[in-house]
């Protein structure tokens, strides 16, 4: 029998130890694995989203497929929901595999293991009409192959049962868990020679993939630097040349040294790898990188200079110049990594499939390909005195690429969580105001005290700028969605509303968002209250609650908040910013819930 089949009809039945953790007397139980489930809100209000999260525990040395193309004839860990047509699930979050050597198929493979979570999102999308609140059942079947290193079983699992109440007057309240990122599946790698091609050939395309991140845009504001560099170095003798150009190769190298030992780390101690892109996946990297490429756009127009101090200008020639050519190189790599997703996450995928010394020897030959270029030029003057003179065409040059980079930091901004866009793109333009008040408010002649002035309060204004628009901004409301049916049988029913009229492009109520509503204590109080928060948005001309700001409400604009209290006709109506407080005290005159 062969051993990949082998791996499948060995279905032995032994005893694995045991498995203890505090789950409820419902779940799914074996000696192997325990299964369980956990709804993220107790009510689900109608044309809302929740989760559903799926709890797994297995023993030790145990783990399930997860890929079903490269699990062992297709049976890897899959979770089939259902439900009535009032509910509709998304696909399924599964949590970012690690890779397990399997001994019978002699390739590693993308397995679950240990404890994990699988989330279930879904949205109400019908609800039954006039009814308060109703109960839908919800059945979820468990299927794949549990194995260890000597043998796999494929459980006849019991299906998970649960019950969503949608409720039309109840707050959802704070969920229990917050659903994840998506984990970008990755297509299964193969070692070497399975792909029909030798070692030597895989790291020759790393090596080319590394010659790539050179023409990648994001890498062109060094680029003229770099070059005049070389022209200087030429002029400066072949040994001064060779040494400076293999220090800047050094910072490539570095970068890529990094990454290789980060990958180790993560492989030895965590039983995962090291993914490209995952660091796009962190808002705070790709709002640093979107920050960095528009503060290199400002410097390809000549909005300030970078000058280095002659006292440190005066020591370059003894070699203290040294740890600027590495640090020109480490950010040469750095810049590549927004542009090269496409090249580097196959070569990436590639060698985290091979033998762990293999592997880290392939993410050094890309930063070997990239650092390549730039050995050869400096090593070889006759190539140097090649290069054109500098010249109109390299400020044209300049000027261009800062175009570029603008246009990749906004695909960059583009990519955050909705919520954090703005405020990255609004501190964008205070970092670019702040950097023409240092440069372009002084210059070599302005008077010392003067200097320091200036460019304190450029720095103190980019802080406080950065605390306040850089801080993830907190939904400590439930907010329903304007609907003025749900309206008006709140106030027929006495049900306190609050109905908060905005827009995206109005900068007032983001004020008010900022000043009112993300106060703890009013939060709590529209809780305890029971008061029906909605959020009427009027960005758009089509929108209902646009229309029924003009025709119902007679209003002229945002932003405009409206409270009904029980038994009054007309509702209570602020135009202002600042009516927290007058807010909180009506507020707590309502009976509690």
């Amino acid at each position: 029998m062969r051993k990949k089949e082998a791996v499948l009809f060995l279905i032995l039945v032994l005893p694995a130890g045991d498995v203890s953790a505090a789950v409820p007397p419902d779940a799914i139980k074996s000696d192997v694995v325990t299964i369980w489930l956990q709804q993220q809100h107790d009510f689900v209000n109608p044309y809302s989203r929740s989760a559903l999260a799926v709890h797994f525990q297995l023993a030790e040395g145990w783990h399930f497929y997860a890929s079903e193309k490269t699990a062992p004839c297709g049976i890897n860990l899959t979770l089939r929901p259902s439900a009535s047509g009032v509910i509709n699930f998304s696909a399924p979050i599964f949590p970012k595999p690690r890779l397990y050597f399997d001994k019978s198929l002699g390739k590693k493979l993308e397995v679950f293991s240990n404890s994990f979570t699988v989330y279930l999102p879904f949205a109400v999308v019908d609800v039954k009409p006039f009814v308060a609140e109703s109960i839908e059942s919800v059945k979820i079947a468990v299927e794949g192959a549990v194995c260890s290193g000597f043998q796999c079983r494929v459980p006849n699992f019991d299906q998970l049962n649960t019950e969503v109440k949608i409720a039309i007057d109840e707050a959802m309240g704070e969920p229990k868990f917050t659903l994840p990122q998506p984990v970008r599946q990755n297509k299964p790698v193969l070692l070497a020679g399975q792909a029909g091609y030798s070692i030597l050939f895989a790291l020759g395309l790393a090596f080319l993939a590394g010659l790539s991140l050179n023409i990648m845009p994001c890498v062109w504001p060094v680029l003229p630097v770099v070059v005049m560099r070389l022209i200087g170095q030429a002029k400066q003798g072949r040994k001064k040349s060779v040494v400076m150009g293999l220090l800047f190769c050094l910072g490539i190298l570095l970068f890529f040294a990094c990454l290789a030992a980060a990958n180790i780390i993560l492989q030895l101690f965590y039983g995962t790898v090291l993914q490209w892109g995952d660091q796009f996946r962190s808002p705070v990297f790709v709002t640093a990188m979107a920050l960095l490429l528009v503060v290199l756009a400002l410097f390809m127009f000549d909005v300030f200079t970078i000058t280095v101090p002659s006292a440190v200008t005066a020591k370059a020639g003894s070699g203290k110049g040294f740890a600027g050519a590495v640090g020109m190189g480490f950010l040469a790599a750095i810049l590549s990594t927004p542009c090269s997703f496409a090249i580097l996450a196959a070569a990436f995928a590639w060698a985290q499939a091979q033998p762990l010394p293999l592997g880290t020897f392939a993410i050094m030959v890309i930063g070997l390909g990239m650092a390549a270029p730039y050995a050869v030029l400096t090593s070889l003057p006759g190539l140097l005195a090649r290069l054109p003179k500098p010249g109109r065409w390299m400020e044209i040059f300049k000027q261009a690429v800062g175009f570029i980079l603008l246009f990749i930091a906004a695909w960059l901004i583009l990519a955050l969580p909705q919520q954090r866009r703005a405020g990255v793109l609004y501190f964008a333009l205070v970092v670019a105001f702040c950097l023409w008040m240092w440069a372009g408010w002084v210059d070599y002649s302005t008077k010392l005290f003067r200097k320091f002035v200036v460019r304190i309060i450029a720095v103190a204004l980019a802080f406080a700028a950065g605390l306040y628009l850089l801080t993830p901004p907190v939904e400590l409301i439930t907010w329903r969605q304007y609907d003025a049916g749900l309206i008006k049988t709140a106030v027929e029913h006495r049900r306190p509303v609050l109905i908060k009229f905005t827009a995206d492009w109005c900068i007032s109520c983001s004020l008010v968002e900022k000043t009112v509503y993300s106060r703890k204590d009013i939060a709590e109080l529209i809780k305890q209250k029971s008061v029906l928060a909605v959020k009427a948005d009027t960005t758009t001309r089509d929108n209902p609650a646009t229309v029924a700001l003009r025709d119902v409400y007679n209003e002229p604009g945002v932003p405009v908040t409206m409270l009904f209290l029980p038994g009054q006709k007309e509702p209570i109506r602020w135009r202002d910013k600042t009516f927290g407080n007058e807010l909180k005290k009506l507020l707590q005159q309502l009976p509690s819930k």
